[in-house]
């Protein structure tokens, strides 16, 4: 079969190639997935790159997928399934090939009115999300949520979600989200993170209360912008870090509002718990009050390291979706 493969750390244009190797047999409680089409996350390519200590070579990368089981459990032969984790592509082959081999209770059934491709672009963006919003900052209906980079694949996704909880969205990204724009879940209120004050915005837009939860999906820059919107006992979640790792607040400030910061890192979730969490996902998916991210193109596997490449520069538009014939 054909897979994205690297045997050591660096540009994905260096140390990326594609390379024919066996068909992974499933062992005990396992099965084969016919890999139909796999997303390229920004987290393939620094896991490429270096960046994720967990790794280990030679690796096949990706997270995300949807396919056939192939292989494994007879009564699971033919199944459409759809699965994310942080363990494939970092310390087992991934997603970016033809097969893979996971773990039977991570192939959950994939929601039927997602295509191939928009069920692959779920898993990651929507997962980071649902843990973050629900597992971690337990929003309620009718608090506000702020959300840096609402532009962004983990962003917009994070938007949706919220909105299916009955809370109010405010999105901040560099040029400001379109609000009240007809074409799903939108923000309450958009703002640009260059050219307007987010922290005054905010405290307009809820009367001078606060917002109650910050999703951080850019850091950096952002971060003390994002505790400063925050009412009394808001809550922020971050999950990235853009720029300088080192950032500073009014500890002050920080307490006497009785803030709460929470850090979510989703690559040291398996297959197995994020499968669990696609099947909370899927009867929103089904019922459309959830959809895919916006997906900018397909790819086949001999143009997938060009597509990381466009991730790495954050140039894609959208989800790149590499994809496999049946």
């Amino acid at each position: 079969m054909k897979a994205l493969r690297f045997d050591r750390f660096g540009d994905a244009g260096a140390v990326l190639h594609v390379e024919e190797i066996p068909i992974p047999v499933a062992g005990p409680d396992e099965v084969l997935v016919q890999v139909r089409a796999a997303s390229i996350n920004p987290s393939d390519v620094k896991n490429v790159q270096g960046k994720f200590a967990q790794t280990t070579l030679p690796r096949t990368p990706g997270r995300d997928l949807a396919g056939i089981v192939k292989g494994g459990a007879p009564e699971m032969m033919g199944r459409e399934v759809w699965a994310t984790g942080g363990d494939i592509g970092f310390t087992r082959d991934g997603s970016h090939a033809e097969y893979i081999v996971i773990p039977q209770r991570a192939a959950v059934q994939k929601p039927p009115p997602l295509s191939m491709v928009e069920a692959a672009s779920v898993g990651t963006n929507y997962i980071t999300a649902f843990l973050g919003l629900v597992e971690k900052a337990r929003l309620r209906e009718g608090e506000t949520v702020l959300v840096t980079g609402a532009g962004g694949g983990v962003g917009s996704s994070v938007v949706k979600v919220a909105k299916t909880r009955g809370a109010r969205v405010i999105g901040v990204d560099r040029a400001a989200p379109k609000a009240a724009s007809g074409r799903g879940p939108d923000v309450d209120l958009g703002l640009s993170s260059e050219s307007d004050d987010v922290v005054a915005r905010a405290e307009e837009f809820t009367e001078g209360r606060g917002v109650d939860v910050v999703f951080d999906c850019v850091g950096g820059p952002l971060f003390e912008t994002g505790l400063r919107t925050l009412g009394l006992y808001g809550r922020q979640v971050t999950i990235t870090v853009t720029g300088d790792r080192r950032v500073s607040f009014d500890l002050l400030d920080f307490y006497r509002r009785q803030l709460t910061l929470f850090g979510l890192n989703t690559a040291l979730l398996d297959t197995v718990a994020c499968g669990a969490i696609l099947d909370r996902l899927r009867p929103s998916f089904e019922e459309g009050g959830l959809t895919p991210p916006r997906i900018s193109r397909a790819c086949s596997i001999e143009d997938a390291v060009e597509a990381y490449g466009q991730v790495d520069k954050g140039t894609a538009g959208g989800k790149i979706v590499i994809t496999f014939a049946g």
